[in-house]
């Protein structure tokens, strides 16, 4: 066998072995204790989506001044973003603190599969039923009626309590 083909071989087969290799990429999330909804919502479809691509996600809570007195905040936020993700990821490393900050570590789950966002409807509806409804409105522009849009009174009712 010719050297300079072990060679070619020998290079081929790295380059290839590095192809199938994943690179895996450690996501950071900071969250602080006293976090709106509206930007945990926000930092969480962040943190969703970074695991439907297959990274990893550390979260950190931040704890400033006395903050750091109350860890139950910060876990109770971390166990929250856990069950929300806990269809498709996995926690790898439980809340624990870290001098003034909280990590969880969160890695996608293999076993379960992320969940489609956008499901569209197969056929959208039929132009001809839209057609239609603005159809109607516009031949009979007002409700039936009297004209006055008050209902009329029952007089059945009336007679009969009446008569009792």
């Amino acid at each position: 066998m010719d050297y300079g083909k072990y060679k070619y071989e020998a290079a081929q087969r790295l380059k290839e072995s590095k192809k199938k290799a994943s690179n895996v990429v450690v996501k950071e999330m900071k969250y602080r204790p006293k976090i709106s909804g509206g930007d945990f919502d926000t930092k969480t479809r962040k943190v969703e989506k970074f695991l439907n691509e297959g990274h990893k996600v550390k979260i950190t809570i931040m704890f400033r001044g006395r903050e750091v007195t109350h860890p139950e905040l910060g876990r109770k936020i971390l166990d929250d973003i856990a069950e929300r993700v806990e269809d498709y990821a996995k926690v790898e490393a439980y809340p624990r603190l870290d001098g003034r900050n909280m990590t969880m570590i969160l890695g996608p789950d293999s076993k379960k599969k992320p969940k489609k966002k956008r499901d569209r409807p197969a056929q959208p509806p039929p132009a001809d039923a839209a057609r239609a409804d603005s159809v109607d409105t516009a031949a009979n522009p007002e409700p039936a009626g009297n004209g006055s849009g008050a209902e009329p009174a029952p007089v059945a009712a009336a007679d009969e309590a009446t008569d009792s």
